[in-house]
């Protein structure tokens, strides 16, 4: 059976000040009517039931999630008691799933991507689910072909191929030589002209007993951790028990925790689009520019001697640029952002500033 748990715990920090803590970027309309984590689940939409769909965040934002997701049972979100990257996350996970199905598949994503078409991200998931039976114990992830040197993404370097499934519809699989940090600019340059290599998606399939045994294996003490809360998961004693052992875990993002040291790894070439929507400048990417090269996500915008901005604005409340070029002026109720596109890193100082000021209200 095919289960997907979707990690939704990121904080958004660089879509401040529209993503605060109690509504970071997964919970925000940025492309259209819908949250990206409600576009997340509408995703899996006849290829995963609600039942078999497991959210983890943190425990703040459970219940705005439980809000925009009605039709998820309730006892489907879970909330960590403290960020401890992605792999007690996903261990968390693999261990309620396999609780209940032993021989579970898992997809596991992130929450805010833009994927499209959904026919052909539910066609890829199919694929991947269908190599995993073909080798229970293998893991499959997802390569996105660069389309330029990009420093922001982890790379997967293919290898071989792994051989014609016999079906032509189907997207090139290759065995994965290593993952790659985030590459300087020379480094890009050169995976880029290399031509094996793949932007990391963040996107898994696996059976759970895999990845709790790569757990084991290759971080014994997170384990042993996580095996307490999996022994209390359906008792009384699962709340404090979860507060407790999660808490003495050591944080380790999946990649460094197991992705390293696995050997039966396949990259399958994702035949969707995709984008990890890291930044107020992706908007530009995702929803076109104007003949002034301008984004306007806002009812009311005046553009006067100005080229490329990014504009987004709540309600009605009126935007006007005088002169000003290359800029993203983002307005909330409470807190207004004017910055230069080349300054757009920085954001997440803002948010550090803010902390070291005490003014949590516009956190």
């Amino acid at each position: 059976m095919l289960h997907a748990l979707i990690m939704a715990g990121g904080t958004g920090t660089r879509f401040w000040p529209a993503s605060r803590n109690d509504r970071p970027k997964q919970l925000l309309r940025l492309t259209g009517d819908r949250s990206m984590i409600q576009l997340t689940v509408d995703r899996l939409s006849g290829l995963v039931t609600s039942e078999h769909t497991l959210i983890v965040t943190n425990q703040r934002l459970v219940e705005p999630i439980a809000e925009q997701l009605p039709q998820l049972p309730r006892e489907r979100i879970v909330g960590e008691p403290c960020k401890r990257d992605t792999a007690p996350c996903i261990g968390l996970a693999a261990l309620m799933v396999s609780r209940d199905d032993p021989d579970a598949t898992m997809v596991v994503l992130p929450a805010d991507h833009v994927i499209e078409p959904v026919e052909q991200f539910q066609a890829a998931i199919r694929q991947a689910a269908q190599l995993v039976e073909q080798s229970p114990g293998r893991i499959v992830t997802f390569g996105i072909k660069p389309t330029y040197p990009a420093e922001i993404y982890g790379y997967i370097e293919a290898g071989e191929p792994l051989g014609a499934s016999g079906d032509a519809a189907a997207a090139p699989v290759f065995v994965v030589r290593q993952f790659r940090e985030k590459p300087d600019a020379a480094t890009a340059k050169q995976f880029l002209e290399q031509g094996n290599f793949y932007w990391n998606s963040g996107i898994f399939v696996w059976k759970a007993s895999t990845i709790l045994k790569a757990l084991q294996e290759h971080q014994p003490e997170m384990f042993a951790h996580l095996q307490k809360i999996g022994e209390a998961i359906g008792t009384p004693d699962f709340e404090p028990t979860l507060e407790r052992e999660f808490a003495a875990i050591k944080g380790v993002s999946i990649d460094y925790a197991v992705m390293e040291h696995a050997t039966d790894v396949v990259v399958v070439e994702a035949p969707f689009t995709w984008d990890d929507l890291g930044s107020w400048r992706a908007l530009s990417r995702l929803k076109g520019t104007d003949q002034a090269d301008h984004t306007v996500l806002a009812d009311r915008y005046i553009g006067i001697e100005s080229q490329g901005n990014i504009i987004r604005s709540e309600g009605d409340h009126l935007i006007v640029t005088l002169g000003v070029n290359d800029c993203i002026v983002v307005h909330t109720k409470d807190a207004t952002l004017v910055a230069s596109k080349e300054h757009e890193e920085s954001i997440r100082q803002i948010v550090k500033e803010l902390e070291q000021r005490n003014w949590h209200e516009h956190l």
